[in-house]
């Protein structure tokens, strides 16, 4: 007698939007619901087969809203019929396994391809002819040049992250591959291969079928996507994309620091915090390997991630911090598209970015398909155009935080940017940046009262020393 536990009611929403039984059967086993947003939006105009460009805020689903789709239009046995396209490597590992997750019970198969794996361990895979590749850019075009991969079948593409993927460092590498695409299709009629659905339908604009997603879109990103696109393109925005592209449920904090206190604030934050699973983005990879080294040394647990670790490294990380064996992540911005946790409590800016949207991809790896989260970024005196420039961005004033029990320390005799010499001394330096000493209030009505993060309460959590937090989680 079958056990009716063991099977989780089909997510009925779903199948409202033409989602076939099996593809909501690995809905069912993944516990999804009710479709975001974004999900809604996207899904039936994708299954239609029409080109589109889907903005939608960081950690709403946008992976599954194309995914599906897909997993849904593609047919059994024919050899890289979607390709989708990813700017970092763990992104493209997050991406493989949500479509393996969500397509569990269908034919369709699915490989990550990506660089700082030998590309042999990647062949094994691609010899069996997966309907999806998912990959990196610079990975992709090894592959096609080498004739291990053809595109000769394809009938979908995706840019995940499109503003990244179309920013100067990868737009030479997207041009490569998709004009591969479009030599292809230029003198002959895509083929009519009906997909698993039986509908018989093909992208409507006769050609591939382009999806191109991400949290933020600039006219000039957008312009530059269509070119790549055909038209009619239909955009369609989640609400509230434009409004805030941050996740409502952050709570958000600047923090006030100088270059010297920036450690030693971080390390009673994380004190006063006792996140469950936290992300320090640093700026640099020199940076994030510093800092730790820093935390180590004061026994606090954590691991780095950059692109100095070799990949077998960097996965090994990734599946710690996923599994709860640490609870601090350092990282560069690397990782800031390329995490996908549910469980990340807090995120903290520990170098403030210079570009905005970078804020928003961090930001963006808390509070996670509606969970909460919190997010601290330190600013320095000379750093007040780089706040304004991600509050303006944001449409929100960001407030002032105050870590209790914090107190500035003057300015060391001999400081420098790399550290302070030991033993020097020093009278006391000014205060750290205010609201007040720059030029900042778009809308002329935002409070700018200072704002003191209350103490945790005594919980166990609490006291449970940080460097041994992770014992009680697995």
């Amino acid at each position: 007698m079958s056990d009716k536990t063991d099977h989780p009611p089909v997510p009925e929403a779903f199948a409202a939007l033409g989602v076939r039984p099996s593809i909501l059967r690995g809905l069912a086993d993944a516990r999804f619901e009710t479709p975001s947003e974004i999900q809604a939006l996207l899904i039936p105009r994708a299954l239609s087969g029409v080109d589109l460009l889907g903005q939608a805020r960081t950690g709403t689903g946008k992976t599954a809203a194309f995914g599906i789709p897909i997993l849904q239009r593609a047919q059994k046995g024919l050899a890289t019929q979607a390709l989708i396209l990813v700017p970092t490597r763990e992104l493209a590992v997050q991406v493989d396994e949500e479509i393996k997750r969500i397509g569990q019970h269908t034919p369709i198969r699915s490989v990550a391809v990506y660089g700082g794996q030998k590309i042999t361990a990647q062949m094994k895979f691609l010899r069996h002819g997966p309907e999806i590749i998912v990959g990196t850019p610079g990975r992709v075009i090894d592959l096609l040049d080498r004739r291990i991969v053809s595109l000769e079948n394809i009938r979908f593409i995706v840019l995940d992250e499109v503003d990244r993927m179309l920013d100067i460092g990868f737009r030479d590498d997207i041009r490569n591959i998709l004009s591969r695409v479009k030599n292809l299709h230029r003198d002959a009629a895509p083929a009519n291969v009906p997909d698993e659905s039986s509908d018989g339908e093909s992208s409507s604009n006769g050609g591939p079928q382009t999806i191109f997603v991400s949290a933020t879109l600039s006219p000039e990103i957008e312009k530059l996507a269509r070119q790549y696109m055909t038209e009619p393109v239909e955009k369609l925005i989640a609400p509230g994309a434009n409004d805030k592209p941050t996740v409502e449920k952050v709570e958000q904090y600047y923090l006030s620091v100088q270059p010297w206190d920036k450690y030693r604030l971080l390390k009673m934050l994380l004190e006063k915090e006792n996140p469950d699973l936290a992300i320090v983005f640093c700026r640099t990879k020199h940076g994030a390997q510093k800092l730790a080294k820093k935390l180590h040394a004061d026994q606090i647990e954590c691991r780095e991630i950059h692109g100095n670790l070799a990949q077998n490294k960097r996965d090994r990380v990734m599946k710690g911090f996923r599994g709860g064996k640490f609870d601090v992540l350092v990282a560069t911005d690397l990782a800031s598209r390329g995490i996908d946790v549910a469980d990340i409590s807090h995120i903290v800016n520990y170098d403030i970015p210079e570009d905005p949207e970078v804020y928003v991809h961090r930001v963006g790896r808390t509070a996670r398909m509606g969970a909460t989260g919190k997010a601290f970024t330190f600013v320095q005196r000379d750093q007040g155009d780089e706040l304004t420039k991600v509050e303006s961005l944001i449409n929100m004033v960001i407030p002032l935080g105050v870590v209790e029990g914090f107190e500035p320390r003057p300015t060391p005799d001999d400081w420098t940017e790399e550290k302070p010499l030991p033993g020097s001394n020093a009278p006391a330096a000014p205060p750290a940046p205010s609201r007040y000493e720059r030029p900042y209030n778009p809308s002329g009505t935002a409070s700018s009262t200072p704002v003191t993060l209350p103490t945790p309460p005594r919980t166990l959590g609490s006291k449970i020393p940080i460097t041994r937090r992770h014992r009680r989680r697995r």
